[in-house]
């Protein structure tokens, strides 16, 4: 007689490629959540104040997520393991925590703010294919022609996406060609993240996972709290304490950040690279998609335009993966290393 399966075996039994593609579900539809509950506190006003406020769902979030980092990597942080780090690596886990942790998603939030939700995701496709010019460039990695001209196709499409939008208010005049905001900053947080990429690559390829992290979030969420301490007042933060920000906060925490950055871990370990670029590759597509679902935002013209020749680029740059899979497969990797390569192109995470 045979005995049923414990409910306990089969999770264990789930792939980390399921892990991966759940993850990359919520971390698409992220930025169409994080509008959509911008838009619920402008329905919900205390005084002349939103709740729940672009700066404030940042902020929580990230509170969230360095909470979820500490549980699972704070055993990482013991004298003997920081007595290892030297004074560079200290460095540059600052300059990343700056980079990636605070002017990154600052850029991109102010970004969700002025332009339309696709906009962001297509123009933050630019991160891939610069930061693999800058992998050329300063790593002396070598690539293959099919992500060559991957990248190429992609970067043209998003050029044309910014290049392409109907004139708005919020547009400013550069050389006769007129630039949207929304989308510059957009771009601009892409490259925050695109060079913070190079600097954890070149430096910071064998320091623990856990340190990594939970650095970049802390530092990142303190240094981005005084920014628009800086830049708007300490006002702006008011209602960080606000019992209909905390319960809206406690869904897009609990889905978002928590569910979505555990299952982001535990797809990573036990994921190729390969599998991740692929699942990653995806994204785009999902983000639109939600975009529509959740906030009725249809692709434009120009979204159409250059997000078309973005999604050419991905296939020809998977392709080129794909023909290196052998060599990644059986390449040794720290598990910092694969986490930032699993990270490029995964563009917002809600964090």
């Amino acid at each position: 007689m045979t005995r049923p399966k414990r409910p306990h075996r089969l999770i264990h039994r789930i792939s980390g490629q399921t892990y991966l593609w759940l993850a990359m579900l919520i971390f698409a539809a992220s930025g169409a959540v994080t509008r959509k509950l911008t838009e619920i506190g402008a329905q919900h006003f205390i005084g002349a104040r939103n709740p729940i406020s672009f700066c404030n769902v940042l902020f929580v979030g990230n509170l969230c997520a360095l909470i979820l980092l500490i549980l699972i990597y704070g055993q990482q942080w013991n004298k003997a393991t920081l007595k290892q780090l030297s004074s560079q690596d200290w460095v540059s886990l600052t300059a990343v925590a700056i980079l990636s942790g605070a002017l990154a998603p600052g850029l991109i939030f102010q970004a969700l703010a002025l332009t339309g939700v696709n906009n962001v995701i297509l123009v933050g496709r630019l991160e891939p294919p610069l930061t693999l010019a800058l992998s050329v460039w300063f790593l002396r990695e070598r690539i293959n022609i099919w992500e060559f001209i991957g990248a190429i196709a992609a970067f043209v499409g998003v050029i044309l996406t910014i290049i392409l939008q109907p004139p708005t208010e919020a547009m400013m005049n550069m050389g006769g060609f007129s630039f949207g905001i929304g989308e510059l900053l957009a771009a601009a947080g892409s490259v925050a993240v695109a060079a913070s990429t190079i600097i954890g690559k070149k430096y910071l390829s064998q320091i623990p996972l856990g340190i990594y992290s939970i650095f970049r979030t802390a530092l990142g969420t303190v240094i981005f709290f005084f920014l628009a301490l800086v830049l708007y007042g300490s006002e702006h933060f008011v209602d960080v304490l606000s019992p209909f920000l905390w319960q809206w906060m406690f869904l897009y925490g609990g889905l978002i950040v928590v569910v979505g950055q555990s299952f982001w871990i535990k797809g990573l370990k036990t994921s190729t690279v390969s599998m991740a670029s692929l699942v990653n590759s995806f994204s785009p597509v999902v983000g639109i998609l939600a975009a529509y679902l959740i906030l009725g935002e249809a692709p434009t013209l120009p979204q159409y335009i250059g997000g078309s020749l973005i999604l050419v680029g991905i296939f020809l740059s998977q392709v080129g993966i794909w023909r290196q899979t052998s060599r990644i497969a059986s390449a040794k990797v720290s598990s910092t290393q694969a986490q930032q390569q699993l990270e490029i192109g995964m563009g917002f995470k809600g964090i």
